[in-house]
């Protein structure tokens, strides 16, 4: 069967995250077709579920505004997956930490946006990640990290003692971008886990 991956196009790396995805589903035997997401009516036809990074205050008002919140809401509530990167997974937090972004709620964390910094402060560095065999190399480009988590969230990996990866029911958040590598394994373990 054939899965269709929602990639929210608001705003990010739409095509990065979709190849990712794409590429990820071959590594676990399953064809999967993207679709792009700017306007509410198509999360409903999804099986999995991609937000990526980009500017949160900016992603927040638009997916609201377009009428998308509600149904990543309801997509979560049916347990379907999410993989949610970077501002993406500002958005989803239950705190922000800034009064612009009107958080989603559906990822018991609060997250401190840039917290590695700005740009020019960009970097790379292997990870060691839950449920993968060996680092993964995680790309930080104004990156958020986590701060206080729910007591159901998981910690799916750390860098200099923060947490920067969680999975909370069927979300998985990261701080970093791995749709910026040729590295699908993180939208792997977000997707195809009992694959």
């Amino acid at each position: 069967m054939t899965l269709t991956a929602g990639v929210v196009a608001v705003q990010g790396d739409v095509s990065e995250h979709a190849e990712a995805v794409r590429r990820a589903g071959a590594a676990h035997g399953r064809e999967v077709t993207v679709e792009r997401i700017r306007t509410a009516g198509t999360v409903p036809d999804c099986d999995l579920l991609l937000l990526p990074g980009g500017e949160s205050t900016t992603i927040s008002r638009l997916l609201h505004d377009e009428g998308i919140a509600e149904e990543i809401t309801a997509h979560v509530e049916a347990e379907k997956p999410v993989l949610a990167t970077c501002a993406g997974l500002i958005v989803l937090s239950t705190d922000a930490g800034d009064d612009r972004v009107e958080e989603l709620g559906l990822v018991d964390a609060s997250v401190e946006r840039n917290a590695f910094g700005r740009q020019a402060d960009s970097f790379e560095a292997p990870l060691d990640v839950s449920g993968l065999d060996d680092p993964f190399p995680a790309v930080f480009i104004r990156a958020p990290v986590v701060g206080e988590v729910g007591d159901g969230v998981e910690v799916l990996a750390s860098w200099d003692g923060r947490p920067v990866a969680i999975r909370d029911g069927p979300v998985v958040g990261t701080s970093f971008h791995p749709e910026l590598t040729d590295d699908s394994r993180l939208h792997g373990l977000a997707f195809f886990r009992d694959g």
